[in-house]
């Protein structure tokens, strides 16, 4: 009977060894994203400055379903899958060409709609989450209202490309262990926990 008390107790304080996650400890810690390679696409919001002499005009484009904006002087842009900095070039070639005499373009990316993560599994709300730079496993799940009750949130799994993790994301919001970064694309899954 002594035994038995024993056993009982300790389960109750401590739980099993069986019954807790042992979350990995590697993973990155550091995004490789690189903003300047970043893919324009339906839904971005840019900021278009143009300098032409003393002048300046200054406009802010939705690019439309199609990845293009309407532009003053040169008409259709297509922005769809290509950087700012191609977009940018692209624009000035074209103003410069019979529109405007020595044109400077600077082009902005105000906000960025057209790249999502998935989120899926044990949490209030699965879905797309709108991408922005910087984001982390904690601000995605905290978007998708967070963690059911039933949520292994020690084991969440993230795919990227042909790689995947398992994140501690209970042990990140408790400071023990570094965030992980998201990237555009990113798949999260939260799985339910076995007891």
């Amino acid at each position: 009977m002594r035994l038995f008390l024993l056993v009982l107790m300790s389960l109750l304080m401590g739980g099993t060894p069986g019954c807790q996650d042992n979350p990995p400890v590697i993973y990155p810690t550091v995004a490789p994203f690189d903003d300047t390679r970043l893919a324009l696409g339906p839904g971005d919001k840019i900021e278009l400055t143009i300098f032409y002499g003393d002048k300046e005009t200054k406009a802010t484009y939705t690019l439309d379903g199609a990845g293009q904006m309407e532009v003053q002087f040169i008409g259709a842009v297509d922005a769809k899958g290509k950087t700012k900095q191609v977009v940018q070039k692209e624009i000035q070639q074209r103003l410069a060409d019979g529109y405007l005499k020595d044109p400077v373009v600077s082009l902005t990316v105000v906000e960025i709609n057209s790249l999502k993560c998935s989120v899926f599994g044990q949490v209030a709300k699965s879905g797309n989450v709108k991408f922005t730079p910087g984001m982390t496993i904690t601000e995605i799940i905290a978007q998708s209202g967070g963690f059911t009750p039933l949520a292994r949130k020690n084991m969440v799994k993230v795919t990227r490309g042909k790689e995947t993790y398992k994140i501690p994301v209970e042990m990140i919001a408790e400071g023990k262990r570094p965030n992980f970064p998201m990237m555009p694309g990113d798949e999260v899954f939260v799985p339910e926990r076995p007891w």
